[in-house]
């Protein structure tokens, strides 16, 4: 057996060292070859994203959404992973990836994956579903195709809803060059002044306020639609009355949302992030993106003055922006679209008031979302404790919780009737800062305890407890889960979750909010895992138990599924696992830096990745640890990926599954998803993917099935015993 090394991998970010150099002995393959690209890996997920929306098995409008989904992913990759190897550069770091490249490398190689991805978006878009979509009566149409009762409708609509709207900016000695906001679409135009040969540039916003295709005649049968940016560009004679249009051209930018500042010492990390906010939107611009036959003359003058290179020009065969589209995929044609799901309640949440206490009082429950109902679970549980007067208190974390959110109105109700209320509210949750600090100044102002979490680590973990007078004493609830205590992304994103009133796990729970909101150093919590104090060793530890099962010759098997892979000491922990025969399979949605299959080092690592109709985001752990029954292996669930910002730079917990029923019922799920064929990709030792070829059902389709099953055949049971 050959243990490979760890190479040095990314630049890690915590404070904190810890001493964890194994006995290596070099494999034949280089370090930096023993793990693969996470940009590349990036882009690789994205392109089976794409995939959705080019397999004709999806319903149409539904392929629509997948392509948006594909544009939006990109944008946020350029503004976060483009953005921050671009500030390395400027900075002169040259910090190397786990396979031993440099940000200018990394970055040349992301511009060589993208730029065929853009074809592949634009021949998705235009060669395969607008043919599909003009067979359904949807047309896509340009102002030429337009019949003059239609461009008559449109023009009228135009003057009366665009144009009051618009604002042209010029620029001049008079006029500096405007701010242009991230990821908006602008119309550029280049002018003349009559008997003048000097080009003035003016740029024109296109009003995201506004549909981003206009329907030419809502009255009529088919469903025939123009674009507004062609509209306005068709009429721009209106806003610049007596001057020549020279040209025009539709761009966008992408501005760099990679933080620079350093908050772990900041004073008030709500001003810090505050601050934050307001550079973001002026953070420099990391991507122009325009259509084909560009305005040479004005795409000259925005690299002059944007200081753009070439290499960040992007030329669109296809849309700016795909989610533009979402006019379209919200047709109401629902032979067109997946057919409706409503999550099914289990019979322990189907009780209204307290008898959710009792119910798990009983028992632990596991809820897998958003199979089974979310609203009639975690949310009914936090809201039952706000309006029982035997409840005293309620703590939450929040990272990513929505607009609107019933979470939010339920604490404040419990304050405000005296219960005592801490919520932890993450401020550094990417895109959602500015929503998090409204929230977190609704619940201070009334009365709820708001802490922003622990010095220097984004609190990532989600966790509520609650604690009620009963006639035996105090006791308490828990809710420990893989997702947001969001009720809007609870119907779109797969999760799962315990709630319990067990006191090995409530006791620990009661602990881990006193590391939150205090200053406690507790490290040796009895059942959960808690980053970044415990989890990575413990896991660590698990793996390296699997390998001795394995060369005792005892059953060992390892099962991962979460979203993203890159730490590479677990990843040179498999790779030992895998060499002394421990069978491994991990189930990625993302990317994933280690590499299966490589003969004699991962020849028992097997990866997969499952895209579908729901963005897979639960993660469970199972270790099977030498039971001669795989079901009385252990089982773990929770909120950290197996990444080094998870377990090292970031708190999180992840809760065993002790409850024997809730064993088998993970069982089950993890052997769908290992079985599963439509929607699995199988990753090969060079980091690509192969889509596995099956019209099976997928595990999507399966897991709604099974859970309305369940719910049926416990009410037939009932209706017997009645």
């Amino acid at each position: 057996m050959v243990t490979p090394k760890a190479p040095t991998g990314p630049k890690r970010t915590s404070k904190k060292k810890t001493n964890r150099k194994p006995k290596i002995v070099e494999h034949p393959l280089s370090s930096e070859s023993l793990f693969t690209s996470r940009e590349t890996g990036w882009l690789n997920f994205n392109r089976r994203v794409l995939a959705e929306a080019e397999d004709a098995r999806n319903p149409l409008l539904e392929r629509l959404k997948f392509l948006s989904i594909s544009g939006s992913n990109l944008d946020e990759f350029f503004m976060k992973r483009v953005g921050g190897l671009k500030r390395h550069v400027a900075y002169g770091i040259s910090p190397k990836s786990a396979d031993g490249k440099t940000p200018l490398m990394q970055l040349q190689e992301v511009r060589q994956s993208v730029i065929p991805m853009l074809l592949d978006q634009a021949n998705c878009f235009n060669k395969t579903l607008k043919p599909a979509l003009e067979k359904e009566s949807i047309f896509l149409l340009s102002w030429k195709d337009l019949s003059e009762k239609e461009k008559e409708h449109v023009k009228k609509y135009y003057n009366k809803n665009v144009f009051p709207v618009l604002t042209p900016l010029s620029v001049d000695p008079g006029h500096p060059f405007p701010f242009i906001s991230n990821l908006s679409v602008s119309l550029g135009v280049t002018l003349t002044y009559p008997n003048s040969d000097e080009k003035l540039f003016a740029r024109i916003k296109v009003p995201k306020v506004l549909p981003q295709w206009i329907r030419t005649d809502p009255e009529g049968a088919a469903f025939r639609f123009v674009s507004l940016q062609e509209v306005i560009k068709e009429n721009l004679a209106d806003l610049f009355p007596q001057m020549q249009v020279v040209g025009a051209m539709v761009f966008r930018l992408t501005r760099n949302a990679d933080s620079d500042q350093d908050q772990e010492d900041a004073e008030d990390l709500l001003e810090a992030i505050e601050e934050e906010l307001r550079q973001r939107r002026f953070a420099e611009v990391v991507r122009l993106e325009h259509g084909p036959k560009p305005d040479q003359w004005m795409l000259k003058f925005l690299m002059e003055e944007l200081e753009l290179t070439e290499d960040d020009i992007y030329e669109l065969p296809g849309e700016l922006d795909y989610a533009d589209l979402s006019v379209i995929s919200d047709i109401n044609l629902p032979k067109l679209k997946f057919e409706p799901y409503t999550p099914v309640v289990t019979p322990a949440f189907m009780e209204e008031g307290v008898g959710i206490f009792n119910a798990l009082k009983m028992g632990d429950q596991l809820v897998h979302h958003p199979f089974e109902s979310f609203s009639a679970s975690v949310e009914k549980f936090i809201r039952i404790a706000s309006d029982d007067p035997k409840v005293l208190a309620i703590k939450m974390t929040l990272y990513r919780t929505g607009d609107n959110s019933p979470f939010i109105r339920s604490l404040i109700r419990a304050a405000e009737q005296g219960k005592q209320v801490v919520c932890l509210v993450e401020l550094k949750a990417r895109f959602d800062e500015e929503r998090n600090i409204y929230w977190a100044t609704e619940l201070e102002n009334a009365g709820v305890h708001v802490v922003y979490g622990v010095v220097g680590l984004k609190t990532h973990a989600k966790t509520s407890l609650v604690v009620r007078q009963e006639q035996d004493g105090l006791r308490c609830y828990a809710h420990i889960g893989t997702g947001n205590y969001n009720v809007t992304t609870s119907r779109f994103y797969t999760d799962l979750g315990i709630l319990t009133a067990r006191e090995e796990v409530t006791n620990d729970i009661v602990e881990f909010f006193h590391y939150l909101t205090g200053r406690s150093l507790k490290n040796n919590y009895q059942h959960l895992l808690i980053a970044p104090v415990n989890m990575f060793n413990r896991f660590k530890a698990m793996i390296e138990r699997e390998a001795e099962h394995a060369v005792a010759g005892r059953p060992a098997h390892i099962i991962a599924k979460f979203n993203n892979f890159e730490e590479n000491d677990l990843g040179v922990a498999l790779y030992a696992a895998s060499q002394k025969g421990t069978e491994i399979d991990m189930i990625v949605r993302g990317f994933c830096a280690i590499r299966p299959g490589v003969p004699g080092l991962s020849e028992k690592l097997r990866v997969t990745s499952i895209i579908g109709r729901f963005l897979e985001h639960s993660r469970i752990f199972y270790f099977r640890n030498g039971a001669q029954d795989p079901v009385d292996g252990e089982f773990f669930l929770g909120s950290a990926d197996w990444m080094y910002r998870n377990l090292h730079a970031r708190v999180e917990a992840i809760v065993p599954v002790l409850d024997r029923s809730l064993k088998e019922k993970c069982w089950e799920i993890i052997q769908l998803y290992m079985k599963e064929q439509r929607q699995a990709w199988v990753m090969n030792s060079d980091g690509t993917y192969t889509k596995k070829a099956s019209n099976d059902v997928g595990i999507h389709q399966v897991l709604m099935q099974s859970a309305k099953s369940r719910v049926t055949v416990n009410e037939d049971s009932e209706s017997h015993l009645e």
